[in-house]
């Protein structure tokens, strides 16, 4: 097989250092690519993974840092508490009786909030592919921007995963 360089026309000087940057990125590649097997084979031999892999928008490498981080949920007193922990509420500015919420803090776990993000998305455009519905998740698209409804999605995660690992249950998939 040619090499990128072999290909195009440079100066031998220039091969050389090309050459080692090319195989600097295969080695990554596959370093990236085994790590990942790791990942997924710690996750199946995880029985709290396992449970949480039941939820639509959680893959493997969020999957073992929730395992990892929140094996124990005890010190949360509910899921809301959990959710903050993330930082994936929205920070009160009551006064005088009315509540007013804001942007969400980010006061929490910047890892597991963006994890938790990414895979919201993902389902987001999921569910955008398969048209309009009457669940949840789609009426919120309708009236709400899209990164607030994917942060609503993420909270909504993460509140799930309290609930499992709190449980012992597996998540019963619905379609969102």
């Amino acid at each position: 097989m040619l090499s990128l360089v072999e290909t195009v026309k440079l100066p031998g000087h220039a091969r050389g250092s090309i050459d080692l940057h090319a195989e600097q990125f295969r080695d990554t590649r596959t370093k990236i690519g085994d790590v990942t097997a790791e990942i997924r084979t710690a996750v199946a031999q995880d029985e709290v993974a396992q449970r949480l892999q039941t939820i639509a928008g959680v893959g493997p490498i969020p999957l073992s840092v929730l395992a990892a981080t929140l094996s124990d949920v005890t010190g949360f007193r509910s899921t809301r508490d959990l959710a903050a922990w993330i930082g994936l509420t929205p920070k009160p500015n009551s006064s005088g009786g009315k509540e007013r919420f804001g942007a969400i803090s980010k006061m929490g776990n910047r890892y597991i909030r963006r994890r938790l993000y990414l895979g919201a998305m993902a389902r987001i455009a999921a569910r955008k592919e398969r048209g309009p519905g009457d669940d949840w998740l789609w009426s919120l698209l309708e009236r709400k921007p899209i990164k607030l409804v994917a942060i609503a999605l993420a909270n909504r995660m993460a509140r799930t995963v309290w609930a499992l690992i709190r449980t012992g249950e597996s998540y019963g998939r619905v379609p969102a």
